[in-house]
């Protein structure tokens, strides 16, 4: 699943560094904190891999 806005890629990188250790869980917040209980690692990479040309910076 590719991310469809700016926001999104961020919060789905800001959960995959914390699913790899490389950041605290706690230190996640919303949307992120949310990713990281829902979403498995390879679908996290997947939507943080997302190019974020040409898309809004927020979700309509």
């Amino acid at each position: 699943m590719k991310a469809r806005s700016k926001a999104q890629q961020r919060a789905a990188g800001a959960a995959l560094s914390a699913k790899r250790g490389e950041t605290k869980v706690g230190d996640l917040q919303g949307a992120s904190k949310d990713m990281y209980d829902s979403m498995s690692e390879a679908e996290l990479e997947e939507m943080a891999s997302t190019s974020l040309k040409n898309l809004p910076d927020e979700a309509d």
